[in-house]
């Protein structure tokens, strides 16, 4: 890991993003808290830090914990002054309008303003938070932004770009076992030559060269191959555009040990050659032994 962590605050009007922003942090790796208490900040960074296991950490502060007004910028200068962090804070904002419509969609009630009116506790919030934004790294106004375009914002500043952190989990299953229950995108390939009748096959699996070739050796099946690798990455851009973070491609046939195997090992290695990040899964692969 690198010696200085990477931290990020985030902060800002009540209302303008801060759950979408954290679960993009998440998404982006980093070990993130919500509604931290500023004064435990550091012990808590430090924590994570000896733990060894995150090189990044997000935290949210805002209204909703006590103190925060008095404690919060104390407790951001005290992380920005150490050497081993690279701190950085990240403001969301939005116009009055926009947060009273916010409000009012989730009915629920602004953190100053509990049996007030709305735009008394809007506008005590923004007052309250005017130093605080002036010295924020990052402000991104939510006014306009859908959730997936905050994502995507978030995404291309504090990771590194968008897409960067998208990966395909390629698996192969059994029918005979069930459908997963978490794909996103199912290809039935029993309709391939069977290597199960194959005496000197039936044992092996599709991790096996002399399964691979005979699955593939049909005309059938490298025309089927052709096509889903070339659809599949035709999509692929179109995912990381809408925001999507991962995507769960299964591919089976009956008993999830030769056809499904051998197109999911081939179909793993055509992604990672094209440049994205791909887990290989094979479900049942030992179920038969």
């Amino acid at each position: 890991m690198a010696d200085s962590m990477q931290v990020v605050i985030i902060t800002g009007m009540s209302g303008a993003g801060k759950t979408v922003a954290v679960h993009s942090f998440e998404d982006l790796g980093y070990f993130v808290i919500d509604n931290m208490l500023p004064n435990l900040a550091e012990k808590f960074v430090d924590v994570i830090k000896d733990s060894g296991e995150f090189d990044k950490v997000a935290m949210v502060m805002d209204l909703r914990s006590r103190g925060f007004h008095e404690q919060v910028l104390p407790s951001l200068l005290k992380l920005r002054q150490r050497k081993d962090l690279s701190v950085r804070l990240l403001f969301l904002d939005a116009d009055n309008v926009t947060l009273i419509s916010r409000y009012k969609e989730t009915r629920r009630a602004h953190p100053l303003a509990p049996q007030g009116r709305l735009l008394d506790g809007v506008e005590l919030e923004r007052k309250l938070l005017t130093e605080l934004k002036s010295r924020a790294d990052v402000i991104i106004d939510t006014t306009k932004l859908t959730p997936r375009n905050l994502k995507l914002r978030i995404n291309k500043l504090f990771g590194h770009g968008e897409g960067s952190n998208f990966y395909i989990e390629v698996m192969s299953f059994g029918f005979k076992y069930g459908l997963p229950l978490d794909a996103d995108i199912v290809m039935d390939v029993r309709f391939l030559p069977n290597p199960f009748y194959i005496p000197e096959l039936k044992h092996q699996t599709g991790n096996d060269k002399s399964v691979q070739d005979y699955v593939m050796k049909s005309s059938i099946a490298q025309d089927f191959y052709k096509h889903l690798i070339a659809l599949l990455k035709s999509a692929m851009p179109g995912y990381i555009k809408e925001g999507k973070s991962s995507l769960t491609v299964a591919i089976g046939c009956t008993g999830g040990q030769h056809r499904s195997v051998t197109i999911a090992n081939r179909l793993a290695g055509d992604l990672k050659g094209a440049g994205y990040q791909v887990n290989l899964i094979h479900r049942d692969v030992d179920k038969a032994k």
